[in-house]
């Protein structure tokens, strides 16, 4: 049997503990994270387990429209996301599409209201995002979500092209991979 000695655990106990709480602005004054490397402003609520995480990797559609509170203005907004999710063996599971929602092969499937965001820590990126589940009563894989994160983005921002008076209603897509943590109560 494999036995560390009492006098390291004790040694080592409240360094593990310690590590389990919320430290404060970092040097190099990125967000506080939790002992999972996640932001505190999109940490999940205690009381529910991670159920999987799936790699999204598609587009995001956005629009020219004009500024409903700036007369004149004009500005890219969202429309919807269209992206394949897979497992991590990257295998094909299902799909996320505007709602926003994600469908898994089953059938089953969860829409989000955004809770919080937190700045990606990459600039140029998408921010990381908790929002709160709302999943169909369908069985499948992601009946019971409680919670999705978004977080690990790359790319997905507004276009940098002008939104301009002569180019309303221009779509454009931009490229973004992310990762989807499901919550389970």
């Amino acid at each position: 049997m494999n036995t560390i000695p009492r006098s390291l655990a004790v040694a080592v106990l409240p360094l593990a503990l310690a590590a389990c709480g919320t430290p404060g602005p970092t040097a190099s004054g990125s967000p506080p994270t939790n002992a999972l490397g996640v932001p505190a402003a999109i940490a999940v609520p205690s009381g529910n387990r991670l159920a999987m995480t799936l790699k999204g990797s598609g587009i995001q559609n956005y629009e020219c429209r004009t500024k409903s509170d700036t007369p004149g203005g004009y500005d890219w907004v969202l429309v919807a996301p269209e992206a394949a999710l897979k497992d991590r063996n990257d295998a094909l599971v299902g799909r996320h599409y505007g709602g926003p929602t994600w469908e898994y092969g089953d059938g089953s499937k969860v829409t989000g209201r955004i809770l919080s965001t937190t700045p990606s820590p990459v600039a140029g990126n998408l921010p990381w995002v908790l929002l709160q589940g709302m999943a169909d009563a369908k069985p499948g894989e992601f009946a019971g979500v409680t919670y999705i994160q978004r977080t690990n983005t790359s790319g997905g921002t507004a276009p940098s092209d002008s939104c301009v008076a002569s180019a309303i209603g221009t779509r454009k897509a931009v490229r973004y991979t992310a990762d989807y943590s499901f919550f389970k109560g």
